[in-house]
This record gives C-alpha cells, structure tokens and sequence, in this order.
C-alpha cells in the first residue's frame, strides 16, 4: 500500500510541486542523484571508478511530447560521452536511455522519432568507445522498447535490454534475449502495473527474478544482475559459478547512493560492480521510486528532513 501511495505521488503535479518547493528536500535527494549537470555526471563517474566500480550514466527525464526536449536530451548524451571519452573514462562507464524521453510518446512517428535519436547516441557512445542500455518502462512500453532494440542491434549489437522480473512475461523475454553477445539488465521493476501482467506479492516477484536469472546465466549472453538484496546479489553468485562464469561474463548493478559500502566490497573482492547514476533537473520520479522500492529510503529520506529541519 506504501509503495501504490508513494508511486502515484510520483505522478501527482502537485505533490511534485510541493516537494520541489522544499529547500530541504534537495540536499537529500543528492544521496541518489548526484546532480543536474553533464559536469556532475562526470565528476560521479570520476569518484566511482576510482573505487573500482563502472557507471552507466541516466541523463533523467521521460515521457516528453515535445520533439525539442527530446532533441536536447540526445545532445545532452552526446556531450556527456564525448567529455568521457576526453577524459579517458568511457571504458568505465556507458549510458542508459529511455526511449520516452527521447520521442517514443511523440503523437507523430514517435518510435521512429526515438529509433533515430537513440542511434544518434549509440553513434556517440561507438566513437567514443563504450555502450548504451535502453531502459525499460511501464509495460506499455515493452513491446515497443524491445522492436527498438532489435532494430538498433543491427548495426549496434552491443545495445542493451533491461527487463523486469516483477512482469509476468519477462522469463519467456529472457530466452529470447539470452543469446551471444546479448547484454541483459534484470531488475525487480519499478513502477506500479497492473496484477493481469505483473506479480504483486513479493514473494512471486523474487521467484520470478530467481528463475530469469537462471535463463540468463545458462545463455550465451552477459547478464546485468541489478538487486541491492543479499539474497539475490549471493544467489546470482551461485548461478554464474554453476554455469562456468568468471567475473568477467556477468554483472552486479546497483543504485548510486544504495548500499555503497556493498558496492565497493564487491569490486574489492573481484567483481565487477556497475552503479546507475541519473542525473539531471527531472529527478522527482526517479526519486519517488527509489523511495517506494525500499522502505529503509523512505526512512532516510524523513529523518534526513527532520535533521535539517
């Protein structure tokens, strides 16, 4: 019920309006995003993978029907991958996109609109040596995301998918994408869907992870295993030892600013350990659903407010 609430305000104007306008809320926010700016993102990516983790990079906003903001979206990518690649930090990090906010929902030619922006990032993120991962959204958007990805593979074989577990169709989704060279993000999911096509119990949803990891890990392609739970982080562990794989053909995916000390023990001990970091002013959603995804942030977020206060 927490989390129906805290996502619906996620969707609520003037809920947003309301903690957009506390001066105490943005200090806080800064634990999960670590700013506005392309600077910002690269200065995180810095500091990351000077502790041994990898990044990909979430340049925030989504949903837009205005064909300029997706435009800007695309260049802002695009200078954020060519200042890594100046940098010499692109072998590090890669980005993660969502097709909304680069056209997807534009009322005319919308996924071609977004299949031609996202290979203008995927041109960039070539040049500049490193990958993109489409993510994914709400299940409406499933079908549409995956036709896209397909059509990028073509030239970008490197592309990758996100799928989300809590979907009642995403262990058939998983055979069909674990194939050679395959780059796979499986996570929880985020957003609040319907019980005709998503598990609800929690319960449901971690046997649904368990078994499209187990998809994944027989596959021939490269599973990103994106959990902040022990269990499933350790589970993961197991399934890739029992399948012959190294720690270089797999994956651990966590938050910027969730259970950092977790993160850097994996890199520590071997593992390779990539941190989504989102950036940008369009924060609000993202962060509401960090907040619904695990009680222990809600908490945070209250006392960190009461702090200030």
């Amino acid at each position: 019920m927490l989390r129906s609430a805290l996502l619906a305000a996620g969707r609520s104007p003037s809920v947003r309006r309301l903690v957009e306008a506390n001066p105490l809320t943005k200090p806080v926010v800064r634990r999960f995003v670590p700013g506005t700016s392309p600077e910002d993102a690269v200065r995180a990516t810095r500091e990351l993978s000077g502790h041994g983790l990898f990044v990909t990079l979430d340049r925030l906003g989504e949903d837009t029907l205005d064909a300029g903001q997706a435009t800007a979206t695309v260049r802002d990518y695009r200078q954020v991958l060519g200042v890594l690649a100046e940098q010499g930090l692109a072998e590090r990090a890669e980005v993660s996109v969502k097709l909304s906010a680069v056209g997807q929902f534009l009322p005319s030619d919308g996924e071609k609109i977004a299949l031609d922006n996202a290979r203008l990032i995927c041109e960039a993120a070539s040049a500049a040596g490193t990958t993109v991962t489409l993510d994914m959204e709400d299940h409406t958007t499933t079908d549409s995301t995956l036709g896209i990805l397909r059509d990028l593979r073509v030239d970008f074989p490197w592309v990758g998918a996100v799928l989300q577990a809590y979907l009642r169709r995403t262990e058939q989704d998983c055979r069909d994408l674990a194939t050679a060279g395959s780059r796979v993000r499986l996570c929880k999911g985020a957003y609040d869907e319907p019980e005709s096509v998503a598990y609800q119990d929690k319960s449901e949803v971690d046997r649904s992870y368990v078994r499209c990891l187990k998809v994944l890990m027989q596959g021939e392609g490269y599973p990103m295993v994106a959990s902040h739970d022990p269990r499933m982080v350790a589970i993961a562990g197991e399934l890739a030892a029992r399948n012959g794989r190294t720690n270089g053909d797999f994956e651990y995916q966590m938050l910027y600013g969730i259970r950092p000390e977790e993160q850097r023990r994996i890199a520590a001990a071997g593992g390779r350990l990539r941190v989504y970091a989102a950036y940008g002013d369009e924060w609000y959603g993202y962060f509401m659903r960090r907040l619904a995804e695990r009680p222990a942030n809600l908490a945070f977020f209250l006392r960190s407010l009461a702090t200030q206060g």
